[in-house]
């Protein structure tokens, strides 16, 4: 077994104690630095990144391997990775960037194929001069997202 291999499994181990939180990434370079990035349902607190460390840390032996270890979670600003994200952000106002376009709109749906963005837009009026306010309604297939992050508005 790889240390990435056993440190993957002492994280997994670690996350089914705490079914709300989730794996983004995880990443082990050959100098021994460990990064894992989490997110979760209803955000991750300072205690979570706290015992999935310690789940980690604990079961590895730096006499066997020498290594750092950061656990942290998405920021604020991190792109949106999977649909598990997009879920929990339905409601909030999303930056959205395509290979054609970019769209900032709240996300009103979230399956497992696409998102739905609805939006106001002011688009020349059909019948004589002037802007209307119209609404719009776009799906959007995962596949198609290049980067998706939430806009935070104060």
């Amino acid at each position: 077994m790889t240390f990435k291999d056993k440190v993957a499994e002492l994280l997994n181990a670690a996350l089914e104690e705490k079914p709300s939180v989730f794996l983004i990434d995880l990443s082990v370079n050959e100098a021994g630095k460990i990064n894992v990035t989490l997110d979760g349902d209803h955000g991750v607190t300072l205690q979570d990144c706290i015992d999935v460390s310690r789940a980690i840390e604990h079961n590895l032996d730096r006499e066997e391997q020498d290594f750092s270890l950061e656990v942290a979670s998405a920021g604020a600003t991190s792109p949106l990775k999977l649909v598990r994200q997009y879920k929990k952000n339905i409601g909030r106002t999303l930056q959205v960037k395509t290979a054609t376009e970019t769209i900032e709109a709240e996300i009103t749906n979230a399956n497992d194929d696409f998102i739905t963005l609805e939006w106001e837009a002011r688009e020349p009026k059909k019948v004589g001069k002037g802007k209307e306010t119209v609404q719009k309604k776009q799906e959007i297939k995962y596949s198609e997202i290049k980067e998706a992050t939430v806009t935070i508005k104060f």
